[in-house]
C-alpha cells in the first residue's frame, strides 16, 4: 500500500520554474532512481526556455490532486502539478464545510448530480481504504415554515431521481425527537451525508500521486499561454515575480511548457487563466462571479447541540447558513452569501482574494440560525474563516452546472477546462478525475 504520509522528496517537489527546468532536464539525462539523486546533481543541469512534458495539472486543490492521482495511478502517465501557492489546497479546498454531500440538490442528469453521487461513493471507499478521518453523520434539511414544505418535497423527489438512497421525510415532531434543540415543521433525512477531514484527504492524494511519479511545483504560476497550430503552450512564472509585477509591463514567462495534455483546475482563477491563452476562442469561456461566505463557530458549548448536519432550505447563491460538525466536535455555522467583485488576473493567479471574516455579519447569522435553533444564545458565535465560491452565475440568476470543457467546445486538443467547481466540488472531486481520465484515454 502506498502511504499517504510519504515524505516529499527533493526532486518531486519543485519550488519555482528553474527547478522545473532542472528536473525535466535531469529526468532526460539521469537515472530515474531517487536513491541516485542529489541536489547538487540536479542543480548542475542548466535551464532551457522550452520543454515538452506529458500531463500538466494546473491547480493543487482537491480536484487537481484527484486528477493528478487518477492520471498517474490508473493511467500511468507522467504528471506535473503546478500551483502558485507554497503548498497544496490553500484556496477553496481548505475553506469550505468539509461535507460529503449525498446528491439531493442538483437537477437530474446534471454534472453536479452525476458527479456528486458517483463522487460520494468513491470518497467513502477511498477514506475507508486509506484511513482518512471521516464520518457518515447524516443530514436533516428542515422546513421551518409552511411555505417551505413544498420546496422540501421537491428536494426529496429530486434526490430520489438522482439515485440517492435512504431519503425519508419526517414530521417536525419526529425530527425534533432525534434532535431536541431543533425546531422545524418538517425535515428531510439524508443518511448518506457526512463529513471528512479535507486536509488529510488532500495529503493522501498528494502522497499517492507522488508515489506513482507525479511531480509538484509550488510557488509557480501558469500566467497564460498560446497556441502553435493546435498545440497549447503554457507560460510559467515564479510566484515571487508576479508579486513584484508593476501591473503595467507585459507579463513575460520564465518557462514555456509544451504538454500533451492539460487540465485547467485552477479554481477561482480558471476562467481568467483560460482567457489569457492567445489563440483560443474567448467566447466559449464563461463569465466569472464570486460569492464570499463567512463561517462562525459555536463557543462555550459543553457538547454539540446537534448530532446531524442541519440545513435550511437553499437560498440564492448557496445552501443557506447551516450547521456543520467537524471531526473534533466543533460546531460551525455558515456560509452566508456576499457577492463580491472580481480582482485583476495576477491577483487571481496568486489567490489574493479578501478572506477577512466580517465580524459584523454575525448579526445576520443569529436570526437565520434561530429559525431552526431557537436556543442559540447571544454572544455565542465567534469568527471562524471565510471561503469564496467560483460561480458561473450571479445574483438572482439561479444555479449553474459544472462546466467541463474539452476539445469539442474550445477546439484545442489535449486541453480540459474545469469551470465553476463550487459545491459539491469536494464530494465530486474523484468523479471529476474519472471523467478527465476518460477524456485523456480517448486521445
Amino acid at each position: 500500500m502506498h502511504s499517504a504520509s510519504k515524505t516529499t522528496t527533493f526532486y518531486r517537489t519543485l519550488r519555482n520554474p528553474t527547478k522545473i527546468l532542472n528536473f525535466l532536464r535531469f529526468r532526460k539525462n539521469f537515472s530515474s532512481s531517487s536513491s541516485k539523486v542529489t541536489p547538487e546533481e540536479v542543480e548542475k543541469v542548466g535551464p532551457r526556455p522550452r520543454e515538452r512534458v506529458d500531463c500538466v495539472v494546473i491547480g493543487a486543490g482537491v480536484v487537481g490532486l484527484a486528477v493528478a492521482r487518477e492520471l498517474s495511478v490508473n493511467l500511468k502517465r507522467q504528471v506535473l502539478v503546478i500551483d502558485s501557492a507554497p503548498t497544496f489546497g490553500t484556496g477553496t479546498s481548505s475553506r469550505n464545510s468539509e461535507v460529503i454531500h449525498a446528491g439531493i440538490y442538483y437537477p437530474p442528469n446534471s454534472l453536479k448530480a452525476l458527479f456528486c453521487v458517483r463522487g460520494r461513493e468513491l470518497m467513502y471507499k477511498y477514506c475507508e481504504k486509506h484511513d482518512i478521518p471521516h464520518k457518515q453523520v447524516g443530514k436533516l434539511i428542515v422546513a421551518t415554515g409552511s411555505s417551505e414544505i413544498p420546496k422540501l418535497d421537491i428536494l426529496m423527489n429530486r434526490g430520489i431521481e438522482n439515485g440517492v438512497k435512504g431519503l425519508r421525510m419526517m414530521e417536525g415532531y419526529e425530527a425534533m425527537k432525534i434532535e431536541p434543540e431543533l425546531q422545524c415543521m418538517k425535515a428531510l433525512l439524508s443518511p448518506l451525508s457526512g463529513i471528512v477531514d479535507s486536509h488529510s484527504l488532500m495529503l493522501s492524494l498528494v502522497g499517492e500521486a507522488e508515489s506513482y511519479g507525479t511531480t509538484f511545483s509550488y510557488n509557480s504560476a501558469v500566467i497564460g499561454g498560446h497556441l502553435e497550430g493546435n498545440q497549447i503552450c503554457l507560460h510559467i512564472s515564479d510566484s515571487k515575480t508576479l508579486e513584484n509585477w508593476d501591473g503595467k509591463s507585459p507579463l513575460e514567462p520564465e518557462l514555456i511548457l509544451i504538454p500533451n495534455f492539460v487540465v485547467n483546475s485552477a479554481g477561482l482563477s480558471a476562467p481568467s487563466l483560460a482567457k489569457r491563452v492567445n489563440g483560443m476562442d474567448s467566447e466559449v469561456i464563461p463569465a466569472s462571479y464570486y460569492a464570499r461566505g463567512c463561517y462562525f463557530s459555536l463557543s462555550n458549548a459543553k457538547s454539540p447541540p446537534f448530532r446531524h448536519l442541519i440545513y435550511p432550505i437553499p437560498e440564492d447563491g448557496g445552501l443557506g447558513v447551516h450547521v456543520t460538525l467537524d471531526l473534533s466536535g466543533l460546531v460551525k455555522f455558515g456560509p452566508d452569501v456576499e457577492w463580491i467583485d472580481g480582482i485583476d488576473d495576477v491577483s487571481s493567479f496568486l489567490n489574493k482574494f479578501d478572506y477577512l471574516v466580517r465580524e459584523d455579519r454575525v448579526y445576520r447569522f443569529y436570526p437565520e440560525i434561530r429559525k431552526y435553533y431557537p436556543n442559540l444564545k447571544d454572544g455565542s458565535l465567534e469568527p471562524g474563516y471565510t471561503g469564496i465560491r467560483p460561480k458561473l452565475s450571479g445574483p438572482k440568476q439561479g444555479s449553474v452546472d459544472f462546466l467541463i470543457q474539452g476539445e469539442e467546445i474550445h477546439g484545442v486538443p489535449g486541453l480540459v477546462n474545469s469551470f465553476g467547481i463550487e459545491s459539491p466540488g469536494l464530494t465530486s472531486s474523484m468523479a471529476i478525475a474519472e471523467h478527465v481520465a476518460v477524456r485523456l484515454s480517448r486521445l
